[in-house]
């Protein structure tokens, strides 16, 4: 009979993003996320650090916008802002018990971003149909929660795995007909990488879509685990088994870069069609 894994209790995280508009676009329409937050109020991040965890809580988010003009990188910008402003604010009212489980809160964060971009869209001719994507990480004391909705992805590394099984697992899926055919084995990765709609999205927040319904989930984490969130620039410039031999194994010797950078300079130095993002957790 198979064992119950016993996850031990992490005492920090430690984090890094990074960003690159590569070498196509003319500008960044992707955005990064790093907030400390509680029932007083939020703290932005650094692009890398390390904190303990305990009274407060941490979200680290991507968004990738869509839209003429700059109309995207507006986008991607709100999404992020609505992150910041929204969260900490349904932790305060957890902490004076309305009580919301973490899809409720999830949920109901990502229904607000889409009216916000929708109204947005519809008042200013600049930002019709802007959109975004958006793939958000939650770390609670023993829980991390994450929610999505996109191209964009969340990738789960666990410190601990069967032998023979994959070193990285895909948590979040590509909402587009070619990741759903992926995922149904009808197409391969090579197929979905050049195939020519892989890029067209069927779920956006905004983009004038009528509902919004992200894929939410929950993963109990123990010390050694790591998240990646990234966008898909990053998967256009490398393969799943790249992209976990890049956060598992460092350079040797002199200053190491961290891994956001390692994995963003890799990606643009190998494809930089788009702008690329990446963000990566590690649970200390």
């Amino acid at each position: 009979m198979e064992q119950p894994r016993v996850v031990i209790p992490s005492k920090g995280l430690r984090w890094s993003g990074q960003t690159d508009r590569g070498r196509v676009r003319t500008n960044n329409e992707d955005a990064f996320l790093g907030l400390r937050f509680d029932a007083q109020g939020a703290e932005h991040l650094g692009k890398t650090g390390e904190a303990l965890l305990g009274t407060t809580d941490f979200v680290f988010a991507v968004s990738d916008g869509m839209g003429g003009a700059h109309a995207g990188e507006f986008a991607s910008r709100i999404t992020i802002d609505k992150v910041t402003r929204l969260l900490p604010r349904s932790f305060r009212q957890t902490a004076i018990g309305l009580e919301a489980g973490f899809t409720e809160v999830l949920e109901e964060l990502f229904d607000q971003i889409h009216r916000a971009l929708l109204f947005l869209g519809r008042s200013d001719e600049e930002c019709f149909g802007m959109g975004s994507t958006l793939s958000l990480c939650w770390f609670t004391p023993t829980w991390m929660y994450y929610a999505h909705i996109g191209d964009t992805r969340i990738y789960y590394l666990p410190a601990k795995r069967e032998p023979g099984t994959p070193a990285l697992r895909q948590l979040t899926h590509d909402d587009t007909h070619v990741g759903w055919l992926l995922r149904n084995r009808e197409i391969t990765e090579f197929q979905a990488r050049n195939h020519p709609r892989r890029n067209v999205l069927q779920k956006a927040l905004g983009a004038g879509n009528q509902f919004v319904d992200p894929q939410v989930g929950a993963v109990a984490y123990e010390p050694g685990d790591r998240f990646l969130l990234c966008t898909d620039g990053l998967i256009d410039g490398l393969h799943d088994e790249r992209l976990a031999e890049i956060v598992l194994h460092p350079p040797q010797g002199g200053e190491i870069p961290s891994p956001a950078y390692r994995l963003v300079e890799a990606a643009v130095e190998n494809s930089g069609r788009d702008n690329t993002t990446a963000m990566v957790v590690e649970m200390v």
